[in-house]
């Protein structure tokens, strides 16, 4: 059950996500990640379902970044984060696996990853890095894969956690 201030559907791409969204704006929506590559990793999308950065409006531009920096504040916080990836893949040649506009906010403190800093943008690139679906199916999840698809249960709790600490921000 989504959190009672969102009263319609929310999509990301042709996924029904509602359960996963956190925080509204008039422009855009915050949503957990299936497979986050660290905890905390979220995404910011525009309500309409655009593919590129070029086919935004200017106030949905605004609104988005405006919200990418409240979330930000927020993950930082919720996280005890020193640093934050704040990522764009702009089209399928970039990197982005589903075709609705988005960013990535992901905690970062020094250690976390093996690889450094910039070992985000090669996880990136995986299955991971989005929703961790495809073509509108799960994706098969080897044995060995160190993330897994996180439940539908796990996603909505993590939703709620997320506005609570959103109410906080904006207070």
């Amino acid at each position: 059950m989504p959190p009672p201030r969102i009263t319609k559907p929310i999509y990301f791409g042709p996924f029904l996500v509602t359960s996963q969204v956190f925080h509204t704006t008039p422009h855009t929506f915050a949503l957990v990640n299936l497979k986050p590559i660290l905890p905390g990793h979220v995404l910011i999308s525009p309500h309409r379902r655009v593919p590129r950065l070029r086919d935004l409006t200017p106030a949905e531009i605004s609104d988005l970044f405006l919200t990418v920096q409240r979330v930000s504040r927020m993950i930082e916080r919720v996280f005890n984060a020193t640093a934050l990836n704040i990522a764009v893949q702009d089209g399928a040649d970039a990197g982005q696996s589903v075709p609705h506009f988005h960013a990535h906010v992901i905690p970062r403190r020094e250690g976390d990853l093996e690889g450094g800093g910039d070992a985000v943008y090669r996880l990136m690139e995986g299955e991971e890095g989005d929703t961790g679906r495809r073509r509108g199916q799960f994706p098969a999840v080897d044995a060995d894969e160190v993330r897994k698809p996180r439940s539908e249960e796990e996603m909505r709790r993590e939703a709620e956690w997320f506005a609570e600490e959103m109410e906080k921000e904006n207070a």
